[in-house]
């Protein structure tokens, strides 16, 4: 059986569920709590969670699997409820990390025991073949497809964050961080990119290992139940790096410094209320969370021309004025923002989102690093992404030719496309360049100005009242006919 088969047959156990109630969020989570305790059986590590100073906690014999399958009905309730409250609150580690506040949402005990039976007779075999950490990503992007969950609203669809790593290209030794790091994709790419592309893992002394398990990958996660999840996702990809439960937009950010690579998919949208972030350090306060994010994104990278970043942001950050026009000048001094690429539509479950990866490297000084901006249209001419259509590593192709040019001026593409700083300055610091003119684009500097289009717009309305009249009137011409 395969990883993705056996992801089929946990997501169709949510059918047990419906009449508890229970959301697929709150299954994914459910499921987490169950897998958890299963993996560490399977895997051998039930006893074994100790680890360089008891990194990952241990859990106590009378509440591993074994104890929890061999309970039934009411007893199994009881049970259930008392595994959960004491692995969060007396147990250490990911062990108390991933359990930390948990609470079921299973009413029904024969359920809960349908679950664990479907669990416990699933092909292990198979799953620890593949990799139990793939079964997971497996069953988050599951839930991330499934609309009614809410989770796909800003999903980052898994070729895009493969394209952002191969581009960025983290390599072993370097500190890799993402600031609003949801189940942890971005950084399990990361890790599996610098796996892949290193020819002798094995050659790193036993420090530089410690460093890639435990240092080189980073987040921080804003919601207690995405952390949950990250914390899952990380443990079972062999990742013991820092995921930390906070705001990175509050002075609690203030502690993610000094990263080598970031790579990350904020969340879009203003603060409630309309509040400017509270971020003492920030040049300039504004209410957008992603020019916050931007800013912190930036100010997060070591000042040594090396440090660099992919970050997914809306069309409103390439073209906000205001803070927005200081924010994109200050990340355009400090910083080469050598690419953007413009991302077409259908890629998000909000339809009318339209997004942009923006690729830029920390500069030495503090001035003057932006010279050019290169553009790439993926969106022009090009299909709405979705469930029927999906987005392909054979789109980016011609994007990832373009950037790895050794000579970009030299490429023939007619979506590729530069801008010099003079250009982008006197478009007011503007960003949202790049677009191929065509009839299919709406281009706001093509509307008309209202004040000089007031005298033709009234002169349509007087038209179209005389036509709505005649039409009225020949209606009643034909009714007194009747």
């Amino acid at each position: 059986m395969t990883n993705q088969e056996i992801v089929a047959k946990l997501w169709n156990l949510c059918n047990v569920l419906r009449d508890d109630g229970i959301t697929y969020h709150q299954y994914v989570t459910e499921l987490t709590y169950i897998l958890f305790l299963k993996m560490a059986k399977e895997t051998g590590t039930e006893e074994t969670f100790l680890r360089n100073g008891d990194v990952r906690g241990n859990i106590p014999a009378e509440y591993r699997w074994d104890e929890l399958k061999k309970r039934q009905g009411v007893e199994l309730k009881k049970f259930y409820k008392s595994l959960l409250d004491h692995l969060g609150e007396n147990c250490t580690g990911r062990v108390q990390q991933i359990y930390q506040g948990a609470v079921s949402n299973i009413e029904e005990p024969k359920n809960l025991e349908k679950i664990i039976t479907s669990i416990d007779a699933l092909d292990w075999y198979s799953a620890k073949e593949e990799g139990l950490g793939n079964l997971y990503e497996g069953l988050l992007e599951k839930n991330a497809n499934e609309k009614k969950s809410g989770a796909g609203q800003y999903f980052t669809p898994r070729v895009l964050i493969d394209l952002m790593t191969r581009l960025v290209a983290p390599q072993p030794g370097e500190r890799c961080n993402d600031p609003a790091c949801g189940t942890f994709g971005f950084m399990i790419a990361a890790d599996r990119y610098v796996k892949e592309h290193t020819d002798d893992l094995f050659a790193l002394n036993q420090e530089e290992a410690e460093f890639q398990r435990t240092q080189a990958f980073s987040g921080c996660e804003l919601v207690h139940e995405a952390h949950r999840l990250a914390l899952m996702n990380a443990m079972l990809h062999d990742i013991d790096g820092e995921i930390l439960l906070g705001d990175t937009l509050s002075n609690f950010g203030k502690q993610m410094r000094n990263f080598r690579v970031v790579l990350t998919n904020p969340p879009f949208g203003t603060k409630k209320g309309g509040e400017q972030a509270r971020r003492d350090d920030f040049l300039y306060g504004t209410s957008n969370k992603q020019l916050n994010f931007l800013q912190h994104i930036y100010r997060s990278l070591r000042e040594d021309g090396e440090a660099r970043a992919a970050v997914v942001l809306p069309d409103n950050v390439l073209f906000a004025d205001g803070d927005g026009e200081k924010i994109r000048f200050d990340l355009m001094e400090k910083c080469n923002l050598h690419t953007i690429l413009r991302l077409p539509t259908g890629i998000f479950y909000s339809q009318g989102v339209k997004t942009n990866v923006l690729f830029f490297t920390r500069g030495q000084s503090e001035k003057g690093n932006t010279k050019e901006v290169w553009f790439y249209d993926l969106r022009t001419n090009m299909p709405s992404f979705g469930k029927t259509t999906p987005l392909k590593t054979e789109h980016f192709a011609d994007f990832e030719t373009a950037y790895t040019a050794a000579d970009r001026h030299a490429v023939q593409n007619e979506r590729w496309r530069v801008f010099t700083r003079k250009q982008i300055v006197e478009k007011g610091n503007s960003l949202d360049l790049g677009l191929i003119r065509d009839d299919s684009v709406l281009d706001y500097n093509d509307l008309p100005d209202p004040a000089d289009s007031a005298e033709d717009c009234a002169a349509q309305l007087e038209e179209a009242v005389g036509l709505l009249m005649s039409v009225m009137k020949e209606l009643r011409a034909l009714e007194v006919q009747d």
